[in-house]
């Protein structure tokens, strides 16, 4: 079998920011990305059918025996099962949405299409990330760790709510001093290498990735993934945060998606609930307006490679785009468009050559180098979203 995880068109625009740097299936939802979560299934690794400026990076790898999944659905074991039944040529759909095929090309034409009858876990929204990672990080849980053995808690001063290898399990490497942790509402996973710190309070469903920290008194209240190399301290409730991001210090960040490579700033505080407590509107590329999300909690949605500055405020439903610097007092605009620079009092362009510059700084303190692939990426980027860059008439200087 050769696995191939296409991106549908129909609902890439709906999940950017996150996909104007990744195919689909690269964004994390529960413990696991997309990605991994099929790779596990079907026990092979994918390639991708995705944007043509990310082809570089994630690259198409095609052979006689293709087996194609939507990159926005995530596996479950029936849906496993009917894929794994297909006959060449053949594909099944849920309601107009194509779910998988098997075929000798990466072309889906003169394939008999079949309605998959069972209910489908479809992230095709970017706040379904959130509404869907207490369930995904439960799943993940169970996939990761059957049959596996905990390592043991090395501790006396650390609280379990939950027992050890069945609630809670520790990669090797994982350190916890002095923390509670509390696995009654979901299970807790701590990944390889992946530290908490004296203080932190914790409640599942929660994932800490590998290499990932909670510092000395945050607050997790649950339904809450961060990715693998992060840092968060303070208080995080129902959010995900990709890789290798940082929300270091105090302040709330609630019902919130956080790509890679990001930055919050001391005591930066998410509002996720409408004063009026009505439904939260964000932007959305496609409709290249604000869209109803249906919930009355949205926080803030911010793509790869952006930052904010200390005590800043954003209000609720908030997007923000790739490479930004966002900083100042008061909140700024609702949705901050790719490689902007500046905050309340108006926006100005964060130059390329100058947020690449950040970037592979960024980088080095990670023990890592910014490629001349993602370096390609985000100039084609920066191109191709020039225009989102409208202004207001007030702007501050870089």
């Amino acid at each position: 079998m050769n696995l191939i995880l296409f991106d549908d068109p129909s609902i890439r625009q709906d999940l950017s920011p996150f996909t104007l740097t990744r195919p689909i299936s690269e964004i994390r939802v529960g413990i696991l990305t997309i990605t991994g979560k099929w790779e596990i299934a079907f026990n092979c690794k994918a390639s991708f059918h995705t944007a043509d400026y990310l082809s570089s990076k994630y690259p198409t790898k095609s052979t006689a025996d293709n087996v194609l999944v939507n990159g926005a659905v995530c596996p479950d074991a029936a849906l496993v099962k009917a894929i794994l039944s297909l006959k060449n040529e053949e594909a099944i759909a849920k309601s107009g949405i194509l779910i998988a095929a098997k075929t000798h090309s990466t072309s889906f034409d003169n394939i008999n299409v079949k309605e998959y009858e069972n209910e489908i876990t479809l992230v095709d929204q970017v706040w379904k990330i959130f509404q869907f990672n207490a369930a995904q990080i439960k799943l993940d849980f169970d996939l990761i760790t059957k049959g596996r053995k905990s390592n043991a808690l090395n501790d006396s001063h650390t609280i379990l709510y939950g027992e050890l290898g069945k609630d809670i399990f520790l990669e090797e490497g994982a350190i916890i001093k002095a923390a509670v942790l509390n696995a009654e509402n979901g299970p807790i996973y701590i990944g390889r290498n992946a530290q908490v710190q004296e203080g932190a309070l914790i409640r599942g469903p929660f994932a800490l990735c590998e290499g990932a920290h909670v510092n000395m008194g945050a607050k997790i209240r649950g339904d809450s993934t961060i990715g693998p190399f992060s840092k968060v301290g303070g208080e995080i409730s129902n959010s995900v945060i990709f890789g290798f991001s940082n929300k270091g210090h105090d302040g709330f960040l609630g019902n919130s998606v956080v790509g890679e490579w990001c930055n919050l700033g001391a005591d930066t505080n998410t509002s996720n609930l409408k004063n009026n407590y009505e439904n939260v509107k964000i932007w959305n590329y496609k409709k290249g307006g604000f869209k109803d999300t249906g919930l009355q909690f949205c926080g803030l949605i911010m793509g790869d490679h952006s930052k904010c500055g200390i005590n800043t405020m954003f209000n609720t439903g908030t997007v923000v785009g790739v490479g930004c610097n966002i900083f100042g007092d008061g909140f700024p605009r609702t949705f901050i468009p790719s490689f902007a620079w500046g905050g309340a009092a108006g926006f100005t362009t964060f130059q390329l050559n100058k947020m690449l510059d950040t970037a592979e700084k960024v980088y080095e303190r990670r023990n890592k180098r910014l490629e001349e692939v993602d370096k390609e990426i985000l100039q084609r980027l920066f191109q191709s979203t020039e225009g989102n860059r409208v202004w207001e008439k007030k702007t501050v200087k870089e």
